[in-house]
């Protein structure tokens, strides 16, 4: 059993990982580190006996807690990680993990020399639909592939106090959703793009609109992401005998239905539903296996580093949108 502490109490933490954490076999949620009770309350309600420490750093010295999961804001994911790995604890960051490629670094080696499990949150690649995809696309079931393309947007304009809204925070819509895109890409292929660009329209100081352009060494890439504009989201991988085309590829049950869909020869479609399942369950678990056998993780620092030497390419080589 891996006994669980969240350091913040945030609305996604409340929502949805705390919650997962409560409900995951193998996991106990045993402590949150917040100063305002206030905040604290709605954990309390769902998790009775639930400790609640004034500060992180009196979760990270609590000796009862082996591992915490960090959902604070993008610029203090780093610290915040490395004290928590110092402390004896595993640690599972939202993401982005790091600010800059380079951040990883540390990381890698802070979990090397304490022997624990460090790593992002990156949910999508514990859900059945994309082991799915990763595995239709290794077999060739849509032949060669020719192109990616993906897209997700929502709009949270009028709250402008979300960290996501902020540059001191590290928010804007490549670091809390051009993860998803990228990444998944990544995942699912197993490559590494050749050459990266795109186009950034920036707002305040954060970018609200960003096109992100790749060449990999087999096939084409083309995304875009956006916190400004009507919500959708949407991956299609296309290959020279098919195409296989995700629904709901991030937030499954959501903003829909999982559903995969596969087009082949003689344009015949087929779908594979996965109604039930639920990524944020499937990750503490399969952190929690990790964490006690050292098996590999699904998403390890390794893989993270990567995807945000993607999103470092964007922000650096992208034009600027008027």
């Amino acid at each position: 059993m891996l006994r669980w502490g969240v350091l913040g109490a945030s609305k996604f933490a409340h929502e949805y990982m705390a919650r997962a954490i409560h409900a995951a076999e193998g996991a106990e949620l045993v402590a949150l580190a917040t100063s305002d009770p206030a905040k604290a309350a709605p954990f309390t309600a769902f998790c009775p006996g639930l400790t609640v420490h004034d500060s992180y750093d009196a979760l990270l010295g609590d000796r009862g807690v082996d591992a915490v999961y960090v959902p604070l804001p993008n610029h203090m994911h780093v610290d915040w990680t490395l004290k928590a790995l110092a402390a004896g604890k595993h640690v599972l960051c939202e993401k982005p993990m790091a600010m800059q490629a380079a951040e990883f670094d540390r990381l890698i080696a802070a979990r090397d020399a304490s022997g624990l499990l460090a790593a992002e949150a990156f949910m999508i690649v514990h859900h059945p639909q994309w082991t799915y995809v990763r595995d239709a696309l290794a077999a060739g079931r849509i032949g060669r592939l020719v192109n990616v393309t993906g897209r997700f947007a929502f709009d949270n304009r009028a709250d402008v106090g979300n960290i996501r809204n902020r540059a001191e925070t590290g928010g804007g819509a490549l670091r809390d959703i051009g993860v998803y895109v990228m990444g998944a890409t990544r995942f699912a292929t197993g490559a590494e793009p050749l050459e990266v660009g795109g186009a950034i329209r920036w707002d305040a100081g954060i970018d609200v609109f960003a096109q992100i352009e790749a060449v990999f060494a087999d096939f084409t890439y083309a995304a875009y992401v956006s916190i400004r504009a009507h919500p959708a989201q949407e991956m299609v991988f296309h290959g020279d005998r098919g195409v296989i085309r995700l629904r709901t590829p991030f937030n499954a049950r959501v903003f829909g239905e999982a559903v995969v869909e596969i087009e082949g020869d003689g344009l015949s479609r087929s779908e594979i539903r996965f109604p039930g399942d639920d990524h944020y369950i499937r990750q503490v678990e399969a952190f929690g296996r990790s964490a006690r056998t050292g098996d590999p993780f699904a998403c390890p620092l390794e893989f993270s580093r990567g995807t945000q030497a993607m999103m470092d390419a964007v922000f650096d080589r992208a034009r600027v949108l008027g």
